[in-house]
């Protein structure tokens, strides 16, 4: 289990990421190798110290003049230039800057928004109307670190969505994968957050009543259960990005497909 990558030039890494890999090392991912190790290895970074790769060395130039006086690039060594996180269970698009100057230039384009992603999700329920907008605070809550909700003091999030079908989750006797699911809707959806709080979108589906298909935090205990014995993942895919070139300003596109996974688990749906 490896990320891909899609696109790759002196200044940008841009991976597809797999469901179940973490994106940043940190005290409770000991033994296991992140996403940000992998990146680490592919541009021979090393690990914990000041070292840069030789593609860093050589395009680090005005208007810094060293790498001390960067304001940024402990920052930049201590995630090995990942811009952005996906939840491990999400897999999909992740930005990788391979200069500290990429590193700033597209953490300030995230800040302002340029950055537009979009999400693929599979939510329980048939949600209406079938496109719509959905604008609540989001915050970690206080009763439980782990998790994050619709709180009045919680930072302002907003997720726009456009349903692509309506499913029904079903018997299908040429499925064994399926066999003893009940009768439910369901909305296979594009989700397009305007902001970047964490669990975003999973809290906002929730919100609304169509938590997304085997969400062990937001599903509900019973839900999440049931769904995990048809599908071991979150159905939740970062499917799309754009952005401007770092260097550049150039408008990049970049979209990858669903993996296997989530498309063999639709092939067991009836629409």
């Amino acid at each position: 289990m490896e990320p891909k990558v899609i696109f790759e030039d002196s200044e940008l890494l841009v991976l597809d990421k797999p469901a179940g890999m973490i994106v940043n090392r940190s005290d409770t991912t000991r033994g296991e190798k992140t996403v940000q190790d992998w990146v680490e290895d592919y541009l021979k970074v090393s690990k914990g110290d000041a070292e840069v790769s030789e593609v860093s060395k050589g395009v680090l130039a005005s208007p810094f003049d060293t790498f001390d006086t960067f304001p940024a690039f402990d920052t930049f060594l201590q995630r090995a230039g990942i811009v952005h996180r996906l939840d491990k269970e999400t897999s999909g698009i992740l930005l990788v800057a391979k200069t500290p100057q990429a590193f700033v230039n597209l953490q300030a384009q995230f800040k302002d928004r340029k950055v537009q992603k979009t999400y693929i999700a599979l939510a329980h329920g048939k949600i209406e109307p079938e496109s719509g907008e959905i604008n609540v605070s989001v915050g970690r809550l206080p009763w439980n670190r782990k998790k994050f909700g619709v709180l009045s003091g919680g930072r302002e999030a907003i997720t726009k969505y456009k349903t692509i079908n309506n499913l029904q989750l079903t018997i299908n006797p040429t499925l064994p994968r399926l066999r003893g699911a009940s009768n439910e809707p369901l909305t296979l959806l594009e989700l397009y957050p305007k902001s970047g709080r964490t669990h975003q979108i999973r809290v906002h589906l929730q919100y609304i009543h169509h938590p997304i298909f085997s969400d062990p935090l937001y599903a509900g205990r019973k839900t999440s259960r049931n769904d995990r014995k048809l599908l071991s993942r979150i159905f939740l895919h970062a499917s799309k990005i754009s952005l401007n070139h770092p260097r550049t300003n150039e408008v990049l596109n970049f979209e990858i497909p669903l993996p296997e996974e989530l498309n063999r688990f639709l092939e067991g749906l009836n629409s």
